[in-house]
């Protein structure tokens, strides 16, 4: 259990500074250009709050709770008593809901149709193009080792 919540810290930790240092990376470029005020959040997010200081603060959060929540689901894959697919299947609705949810926060998208439909479509694929490499990966494992399996035999 240790190690999971050093693992998920971690995450979260290294997923926030990444967040922060590309959000001022964005913000140090386009007020370079455009001289004004930019801030790389949308409007209707920091609207819901206070100020744009504790939007950007919780703007950091989220990207730790994305972070923690992708490096604590890969836990799934440890349960051997359930299948690949099923695996793959739990992970996916487990950080959808989470990644989704947040993006739909950030993003504002449930007010840009097209955008909320494209999001989740390039988040499906992703996930897809994901579990197909997982299952080359684990079928060319299982392969060497019914290899080595048939050797000692």
């Amino acid at each position: 259990m240790k190690e999971v919540l050093k693992r998920g810290f971690t995450s979260f930790a290294l997923s926030s500074f990444a967040g922060l240092i590309v959000n001022l990376i964005i913000d140090i470029i386009m007020n370079a250009i455009l001289k004004t005020g930019f801030h790389s959040m949308s409007p209707e997010y920091v609207a819901l709050f206070p100020s744009v200081t504790i939007a950007a603060y919780i703007n950091i959060l989220l990207y730790g709770i994305i972070g923690a929540t992708f490096a604590l689901a890969v836990y799934i894959y440890d349960i051997e008593k359930i299948g690949f697919i099923i695996q793959s299947i739990i992970y996916f609705v487990i950080t959808s809901s989470v990644c989704v949810g947040i993006t739909i926060l950030l993003w504002q998208l449930h007010k840009y149709p097209s955008a909320f439909i494209s999001t989740l479509a390039g988040y499906f694929a992703t996930h897809v193009i994901m579990m197909v490499i997982e299952y080359r990966k684990l079928k060319a494992d299982i392969k060497v080792i019914n290899e080595l399996s048939a050797e000692e035999s």
